[in-house]
């Protein structure tokens, strides 16, 4: 039985930090293998990118996701309790529980929100000499979410809101004050949303029934029992917080608006759905969540290599998103290269992989791309801006990443 590669280093934490991104990738180029082990945080893990390996990731037969993401990632991004660690059916349930909030109907509710919101902000960046964007689509995704999931956001309360929502997404995989920062943001968070889920079971705060609020609140799992308040809470932040990080990637957007002129005018032609093509591309070459992690559930071999039983697994999602076997030219923005995609569920995982419905492929993926779209229409046709020089630097090693002056734009202009 061949071995899998094994890191040279006692422990590689030190070295994910340095490499950021490119950690996976860098040893599976080393080791001319897709798949390698090292020890992180002091745990053996498995280690893995590509298309073969992504479908093997998703095979729930052979991983399970609880007990999977290490305790700083629940500590912060994701809380106790929430989706991410559940399988079987009452993963199954709770996937359905989130499912029906993405009608078309409903995510079209949200990008309008979004658009009236992006549309107010222009009003004040006219009168601002310097704007930065990331830190302002952050407060309109944070306004617009709200208001459609039915939570009350008061106007004193936007700005901590907000900037909770930037922690539990920035400490994960931070060192420092970074992460020690996302911890008392979790907390609050989930005293708040926990207060928001009681007010809707008491009748104090009136949901209406399609909402996000009210069915959180209102859900049963297979077992028959609502979920605890606490856990209500975590799932209702696992609707808000996602969505403000797409704030990510609009910036990213902005940012290839600006190192690819081009692609401005082909927006606004926007031949053979150029403006899909754009935000893909976006999605692909961008760096967002860097992996995914998992369990093995029992003892079982792939290629002849042995996945033992309780073993960490970690997925490559940015690795696998930039493999030059599916991707040619990999690290080239273009955007025409998604006009031949097959809509392949495991060699595009920007936002995980596998079905929607079923597995654990995030069910906001069409939110997301509604929202890039809306963000690139207002950028390109509802404004004038002026980018000044700044640094632009995206640092891989930075999880998440975020170009380095967060994109400034100045001499905003509204147009029409």
């Amino acid at each position: 039985m061949p071995q899998i590669p094994r890191d040279r280093w006692p422990e590689s934490t030190p070295a994910l930090l340095i490499e950021g991104y490119r950690f996976i990738s860098n040893r599976c180029r080393r080791y001319r293998s897709d798949i390698f082990e090292a020890r992180l945080l002091l745990r053996k893990t498995i280690c893995m990118k590509g298309e073969e390996a992504s479908r093997l990731f998703y095979d729930t037969e052979r991983f399970q996701r609880k007990g999977a993401a290490p305790m700083r990632v629940k500590n912060t991004l994701f809380g106790w309790g929430g989706i991410q660690g559940l399988d079987g059916e009452t993963h199954r349930s709770r996937k359905q529980m989130f499912m029906s909030l993405m009608t078309p109907k409903a995510i079209r509710r949200l990008v309008d929100l979004t658009a009236a919101q992006w549309s107010k902000a222009i009003g004040k960046w006219e009168n601002m000499g310097r704007v930065v964007l990331f830190d302002e689509v952050n407060e309109i995704l944070s306004r617009a979410v709200c208001t459609w999931a039915g939570v009350p956001l008061e106007e004193s309360q936007v700005g901590l809101r907000t900037n909770d929502f930037v922690k539990l997404i920035e400490s994960p995989a931070a060192v420092g004050p970074r992460h020690w920062r996302g911890i008392p943001a979790r907390v609050r968070s989930e005293k708040w949303a926990a207060a928001i889920i009681q007010d809707v079971r008491s009748g104090r705060l009136d949901a209406s029934e399609g909402s996000a609020v009210y069915v959180i609140a209102m859900h049963r799992d297979p077992d028959g029992k609502m979920l605890s308040r606490h856990t209500a809470a975590v799932e209702l932040l696992n609707v808000l917080r996602p969505t403000v990080a797409v704030s990510r990637f609009i910036t990213f957007a902005a940012l290839a608006l600006h190192e690819y002129p081009e692609c401005r005018r082909k927006l606004l032609e926007d031949k053979d759905d150029y403006a899909e093509l754009f935000v893909q591309e976006v999605r692909r070459f961008y760096p967002f969540f860097p992996a995914v992690a998992a369990r093995v559930r029992h003892d079982f071999e792939w290629k002849g290599y042995r996945f033992p039983k309780g073993r960490r697994v970690i997925l490559d999602l940015y690795g696998t998103d930039h493999d030059p076997l599916v991707w040619e030219n990999p690290h080239e923005f273009r955007p025409e290269r998604f006009g031949m995609w097959e809509g392949n569920a495991y060699n595009f995982i920007p936002q995980g992989g596998s079905d929607h419905f079923t597995n654990h492929r995030c069910p906001g993926e069409w939110v997301t791309k509604e929202l890039m779209k809306t963000a690139v229409s207002m950028l390109n046709t509802s404004m004038e801006y002026e980018v000044p020089r700044q640094n632009l630097k995206i640092s891989l090693s930075r999880m998440p990443a975020i170009p380095k002056s967060r994109f400034v734009v100045s001499g905003v202009k509204r147009i029409g």
